[in-house]
């Protein structure tokens, strides 16, 4: 803002990554294989970028190692395209439509066709479909666009860390290092919490918590 003291200008944020396709399924066990890995990343192409829309699709199977996620004789499987998914085919629809509803039918396909590759019979076996767009990712994750996070491809260099160019002012989130994701986003906030305290301060305070042996 002006007139704030410190070293200088923010940098400008980074730009935003292309969205999400997601599909939830619940799949009766006793039609699919019984020897089922916890994550599957199927790759479509060897010859089209990583990033090219359906190219990769992730899935995770978590009722394999934690039985209570899914009722008795059933599987909960998790599908998703991430951040290759366009915003701008959505972003004139409105939930709920028809027109919505033809698009959320043809962009899963990929995601389903990506699931029944990776566990034969799977189609078949489906109970439960519930698919969520980038208009439901912005909805419920109020991510601009649905996006899913800051685009910072390696040879750009690392993402921000917590200090800026304005003193006392502090950043966290998945803008900054180390990025994406919950535990990442926990970790920038560890960072800035950090950036806070001296470490003999941080010292002080888990020698007084009975945490610290030094």
């Amino acid at each position: 803002p002006e007139g704030a003291a410190g070293r200088g200008r923010l940098p400008p944020p980074p730009k935003a990554a292309d969205s999400f396709m997601h599909v939830h399924l619940g799949l009766r066990a006793d039609e699919i294989p019984k020897d089922l890995p916890l994550h599957f990343s199927v790759l479509g192409s060897l010859e089209a970028p990583i990033e090219s829309p359906d190219n990769v699709v992730i899935i995770s199977v978590p009722s394999v190692i934690d039985p209570s996620l899914a009722p008795a004789g059933r599987h909960c499987v998790h599908a998703y395209v991430a951040a290759t998914e366009p915003y701008e085919p959505w972003e004139n629809l409105k939930r709920g439509s028809p027109e919505y509803e033809a698009l959320k039918r043809k962009r899963v396909e990929p995601l389903l066709a990506a699931v029944e590759r990776a566990i034969p019979g799977a189609r078949a076996a489906i109970e439960l479909e519930l698919v969520a767009s980038p208009l439901t990712q912005k909805r419920f994750a109020r991510r601009y666009r649905g996006t899913y996070g800051p685009y910072s491809p390696a040879q750009d260099g690392l993402l921000p860390g917590a200090r800026t160019a304005i003193d006392g002012l502090l950043c966290c989130g998945d803008s900054t290092f180390p990025g994406i994701g919950v535990p990442a986003v926990a970790g920038s906030g560890c960072a800035a919490a950090t950036a806070l305290m001296s470490v003999e301060e941080h010292l002080d305070m888990l020698r007084a918590m009975g945490l610290s042996r030094l």
